[in-house]
């Protein structure tokens, strides 16, 4: 009579047995669901904030040397005859105030800075090298032509920086278009702020 309950206990742990294999399996599998989709959402913020923080450098960076060199010509005897000439009653009536020619290229380095940010992130300058020294080259010719115009009153020499400010704009737009449409498309208006610049710089020329 006592090997009954016995053998109905066992009957039951029999039948509990794999109920409760089936909780902790279940149990298990959520945890490792929820693992996952934390782990994708953390490596999405991440990606989010090097987006960011790249592109704060790529627009930061050339806007902040074009300012600088803004700043150095600037620094520069005011007395020169191009400063005379851009501040005077008698220049064409069509010529900005210096003011705005000196924003003209902080303005599109901003611009070419956005630009060549889009075309990086859509992996352009590792598939083309040609697109990133050009945008070099014309951050370099943006940044030299303000202090050897106002700076050092070199009016023909900056007129070729104008023009290779302009050429390596172009190259860029053809260049960019390839990779990413609205990256090109922001140098349009750059194109026409050189175009500008350069007759302004031509007319310098000739005063």
């Amino acid at each position: 009579m006592a090997a009954a309950p016995s053998s109905t206990t066992d009957l039951k742990q029999r039948i509990i047995t794999p109920d409760q294999g089936q909780t902790t399996t279940t149990t298990t599998t959520n945890n490792k669901n929820g693992s996952t989709i934390n782990s994708k959402r953390d490596k999405r913020t991440a990606m989010a904030k090097r987006g960011l923080r790249s592109l704060i450098i790529a627009v930061s960076f050339p806007l902040s040397i074009t300012l600088l060199s803004i700043y150095i010509s600037t620094s520069f005897t005011s007395s020169n005859h191009i400063n005379l000439v851009i501040t005077s009653s008698k220049k064409p009536f069509w010529f900005p105030p210096s003011w705005a020619l000196h924003l003209m290229l902080p303005a599109s380095s901003f611009l070419m800075g956005l630009s060549a940010w889009m075309v990086w992130a859509d992996g352009g300058f590792h598939r083309n090298p040609t697109a990133f020294l050009l945008y070099l080259l014309q951050l370099i010719f943006t940044v030299l032509w303000d202090p050897f115009v106002f700076g050092v009153g070199a009016t023909s020499f900056g007129l070729l920086i104008c023009f290779g400010i302009f050429g390596s704009m172009f190259g860029c737009m053809r260049l960019f278009e390839k990779v990413n449409p609205i990256a090109s498309s922001l140098i349009k208006p750059c194109l026409a702020c050189i175009a500008f610049l350069s007759i302004v710089n031509l007319k310098l020329v000739f005063i």
